[in-house]
């Protein structure tokens, strides 16, 4: 027959108790050896027997360094939680101071449109009107800024213009002055080759031969043949009178 199932509560017997110990304290660590070798796994075992003795097992032989280990892991293990449930209160306490202001916010907003005014003492409506008052006098100081800068741009605007203006004025003038001398250079100039040239006129006589009348002689007329000088179109004939 199978052995039977071994029930779990502390042994009265005190020899049978202690060999119990014996047996169980090995068989854990020969398990113990075995994690750590099979998993590579870091095991530090420590057991205190009923009368205070102690047994341990650790990895390489480094149980200090285990228990520091450890130790740091336990510790930070208690700092995250215990930053868990703080920064849990502190959210719950800054929503709870949010929603507040939030509350004095909107009744500050419908107090200054003139809503829920019922509620307010003599005190808070001399308070409001107050703040209503220096509200509306920064309102105008800045009103009465900002015209002053587009007036103050406004001008700047306009003597750019009036500036531009007159540049344009002289540079009209400037080119009508131009315009004029070189058009009384172009009359003199057409004056002088009219009194240098001599004026002739031609005629034909009824002989045949052209007359010129007219020159520098001043009236003085000559006979040339006609092919020399003219072709027989330009030539008229003329008439005594």
């Amino acid at each position: 027959m199978g052995r039977g199932r071994v029930q779990l509560k502390r042994i009265e017997n005190k020899i049978n108790r202690q060999v119990t110990f014996s047996k169980r304290r090995s068989g854990l660590l020969k398990k113990a050896h075995e994690i750590s070798v099979l998993c590579d796994a870091e095991v530090a075992l420590v057991v205190f027997s009923s009368k205070g003795k102690l047994f341990e097992y650790s990895t390489d032989s480094s149980m200090e360094r285990i228990l520091e280990r450890y130790d740091r892991y336990l510790y930070s293990d208690k700092q995250l939680v215990g930053r868990d449930i703080s920064q849990s209160e502190n959210w719950v306490l800054e929503h709870a101071k949010l929603k507040a202001r939030v509350e004095v916010l909107e009744k500050n907003k419908r107090n200054f449109m003139g809503e829920d005014l019922d509620s307010l003492s003599l005190k808070e409506l001399q308070s409001l009107e107050h703040q209503l008052d220096a509200a509306i006098k920064s309102i105008r100081s800045r009103k009465n800024q900002a015209m002053f800068e587009s007036i103050s741009a406004l001008q700047k605007k306009d003597k750019a213009l009036q500036d531009h203006n007159n540049t344009l004025l002289k540079k009209i003038k400037e080119r009508e002055k131009n315009t004029g001398q070189h058009e009384g250079q172009l009359i003199q100039c057409s004056n002088n080759s009219s009194v240098l040239q001599p004026q002739y006129c031609v005629t034909s006589s009824r002989d045949g031969l052209v007359e010129r009348v007219g020159g520098e002689n001043g009236g003085a007329s000559s006979l040339i043949e006609p092919n020399s000088l003219l072709p027989a179109w330009m030539l008229r004939p003329t008439t005594n009178e």
